[in-house]
């Protein structure tokens, strides 16, 4: 390994040579033309934020993978943006736009070797920006607003809100203590005037309350109570409701009324935050070479594969046929129940389908989609939430037709550790399981 270490947080950081900013803020510009070329970014605010935020701050170090699928353990590739030979590297990763790795398993953030390594878990990252934009976006965020941010991770979401709403009115909480330090010098450098204060997520932070924005950068199974408690009137919350499968999240908007009520409003994303540590999510990875060498006996099938888009029916699919993840780089539609040893394979519009195992995987999808249909084809779901801590129903509509479901008690989510902790990647519907 490369003995070059990155800088310790309580040694004062050297100015960024002259060439080096230069080459930094025309990277952001190119990053921030791609985003409003591609109809992504439209806010000017917020464009103005992400000219403004040194992404290069608040990440000055990314792990690269270096091994290929199903190695284990996993290698990886340590750049360090402060060195000549990682330079070029780091700052077109840092403004590609998508994720960068900083942690592995909780480790302290100070005094990380250069070069590869071996094994390990990323257990916080930034997000997918495009995904970022779409969120902050969706905030409507004004000057003079109050934000927070649940699991702040490196702090890009919250340095934005901060740079648009303005000094001393973004608040993030993030409970493992070397990410949080992390954050927070950073940020001070960047002088947006953002808090990074410690706690847990699930408990929102009581103490800066009410928010004009909640935003939350963790999956969670059911709106904590908290949350809605911390949310001011005319505010609005957002959150990713996740599921055993990573396949097909749900985002949840919650907005409070002037008069105090509480308006809710969850849709199919095609991708959606990580859960909590703790939370084991199903995967077909395992399953992949059992499916090719044997993709199951055929059969007809009146469902054709339904459309990736579809997102209010595979958000229903998540939660009224459970257990089931599909495998995004198979080339035709795979759906496997891994606990059941069982999987479809959906044929490339012919008419037929290839089940195996105890469990007919697609015939739970078909009579879904018949539901789903006689429902009038629901693109969102409304979220009932009870006055206590009583379980949370999520409908379609009215009517004996309508679907529902209800979602599992938050109190069984397993609570952040004080080491490690996972933070700020969305996981999207092309990457898979």
């Amino acid at each position: 390994m490369n003995a070059s270490r990155l800088t310790s947080l309580d040694t004062p950081h050297p100015p960024m040579p002259v060439g080096l900013l230069a080459a930094a803020t025309a990277a952001r510009a190119s990053m921030v033309e791609r985003l409003v070329a591609d109809g992504v970014l439209t806010d000017p605010r917020l464009r103005e934020a992400l000219l403004r935020v040194r992404r290069e701050v608040l990440l000055p170090h990314a792990y690269v993978r270096v091994s290929g699928p199903g190695a284990d353990p996993v290698g990886w590739r340590l750049l360090d943006g402060s060195h000549p030979g990682d330079r070029a590297e780091w700052l077109d990763l840092v403004h590609s736009g998508e994720s960068v790795l900083l942690q592995r398993d909780g480790e302290a953030l100070t005094g990380l070797g250069r070069g590869p390594v071996t094994g390990g878990h990323m257990t916080s990252m930034s997000t997918y920006t495009p995904a970022t934009v779409e969120v902050l976006q969706q905030l409507r965020l004004q000057p003079g607003q109050r934000f927070l941010d649940l699991g702040t991770g490196p702090g890009i979401t919250l340095a934005l809100a901060a740079a648009v709403i303005g000094p001393g009115g973004a608040t993030g909480v993030e409970r493992d203590p070397h990410m949080r330090e992390f954050a927070r010098h950073h940020l001070d450098r960047l002088g947006l005037g953002a808090e990074v204060v410690e706690g847990d997520a699930l408990d929102g932070h009581p103490t800066g309350a009410p928010y004009d924005r909640i935003h939350s950068g963790i999956g969670v199974p059911c709106l904590p109570r908290a949350w809605a408690e911390q949310l001011a009137p005319g505010g609005t919350l957002l959150t990713t409701l996740t599921t055993r499968t990573p396949s097909w999240p749900g985002q949840l908007s919650v907005t409070r009324t002037p008069q105090g009520g509480l308006r809710t409003l969850l849709r199919g994303r095609p991708r959606g935050y990580r859960p909590l540590l703790g939370f084991r999510w199903l995967t077909a990875v395992d399953h992949r070479d059992r499916i090719t060498a044997d993709p199951g006996r055929p059969r007809p099938t009146r469902l054709p594969p339904p459309a990736d888009d579809a997102h209010g029916f595979w958000v229903a699919a998540a939660y009224l046929a459970p257990g089931l993840v599909r495998d995004f780089q198979a080339e035709t539609m795979t759906v496997v129940a891994p606990e059941e040893d069982s999987w479809a394979v959906a044929g490339p519009g012919d008419g037929t389908v290839r089940v195996h195992g105890p469990r007919d995987v697609w015939a739970e999808l078909e009579g879904l989609h018949d539901r789903w249909h006689q429902a009038g084809r629901p693109d969102t779901y409304r979220v009932e939430l009870p006055d206590g801590d009583g379980p949370q129903h999520v409908t379609s509509g009215t009517g004996p037709k309508a679907l529902t479901w209800t979602l599992p008690p938050c109190p069984t989510l397993p609570r952040q550790p004080s080491s490690p902790a996972g933070r700020g990647s969305l996981d999207s519907l092309q990457e898979g399981t």
